[in-house]
């Protein structure tokens, strides 16, 4: 689903699990026509009742509003465990959003609605979900679990992190990653939205993700970034003044002087960062919030065939 059909669908975050569930319905009825065809058959939830099968798993509401036999597809345990971690420093209520922007146009929003895209895509397929927030403090804690009541009140933990005025935070990624890691007991994969933006050095970073890993758990780091300002470094030639939003230190330059020495710092941060993941057998996907969820969507998919 494109960014524009996105926009015209729903406008505020009220609607969250309303915009998920079309996000994940626009992506599957695009999979025919994708290299990831082969998934489409995993999302079906029902199939026509064949005589002589049991009965035990026949949809009797469904029965009373079509008058047609159907099957549930999904009446087997739970397969996979996912647990969602979200980084809620301020550095990720960048860029400030207008007043008729989507709130997914900035790097919380869009890392809000990817956790409720994948929830959606675990809900359908009778996975377990969890949930972590964190940034100066470890905010929030969810278990992996399936129920309806247990999607409903990590929706509504999503839709506050929207909801509450944004403070002065700052990230402390591998403090709140190690405690994460120690919570996590059964099998799991773990998907981690952050903007990478931490006062610790790389190694100490590292050592958090791969205590992640203990107990077989896959990884998986979305790392979440503003294109046009973060990398590309899309400003104007006047004189601006640059606020560190965790810190709030301050400095004031002439963007075009060095946009070049930024760019190709950026590069070879990111370049480490990947190069560091893969040898770690992280996933490392950046995403920028111009884009649409398909990148979120496909990664999940292929990281939960690999999973196994």
């Amino acid at each position: 689903m494109k960014i524009e059909e996105q926009k015209e669908l729903v406008s505020g975050f009220k609607h969250l699990e309303l915009l998920a569930n079309q996000v994940v319905e626009g992506f599957i009825s695009g999979m025919h026509k994708s290299p990831f065809h082969g998934f489409s058959a995993e999302f079906a939830e029902h199939k026509v009742y064949n005589s002589g099968e049991s009965t035990k798993h026949i949809d009797w509401k469904l029965f009373a509003k079509t008058d047609r036999l159907y099957t549930k597809k999904y009446e087997e345990e739970t397969n996979l465990r996912c647990h969602l971690i979200i980084d809620n420093s301020s550095s990720m209520h960048y860029p400030k959003l207008k007043s008729d922007e989507p709130f997914f146009h900035n790097k919380i929003g869009f890392s809000v609605l990817a956790s409720a895209v994948l929830m959606n895509l675990l809900k359908k397929q009778r996975d377990a979900v969890g949930l972590s927030v964190y940034s100066d403090n470890y905010e929030y804690y969810a278990p992996e679990k399936g129920s309806d009541r247990h999607h409903r009140m990590i929706l509504n933990k999503l839709e506050d992190l929207l909801e509450k005025p944004k403070v002065s935070k700052n990230t402390d990624t591998v403090t709140f990653l190690h405690q994460i890691a120690e919570k996590i007991h059964r099998r799991s994969m773990i998907v981690l939205f952050t903007d990478m933006f931490q006062t610790a050095n790389s190694e100490a970073l590292f050592n958090a993700l791969q205590h992640l890993k203990h107990n077989k758990h896959k990884v998986v780091v979305f790392h979440v970034i503003d294109k046009q300002t973060e990398v590309n470094f899309n400003f104007d030639n006047a004189p601006r003044k640059f606020i560190d939003l965790e810190t709030g230190e301050q400095i004031n330059i002439f963007a075009d002087t060095i946009k070049d020495v930024y760019e190709e710092k950026v590069n070879d941060y990111f370049k480490t960062l990947a190069m560091t993941c893969a040898q770690n057998r992280i996933k490392y996907v950046p995403v920028a919030v111009e884009e649409s969820f398909e990148k979120i969507l496909t990664t999940y998919l292929v990281e939960k065939q690999m999973f196994g």
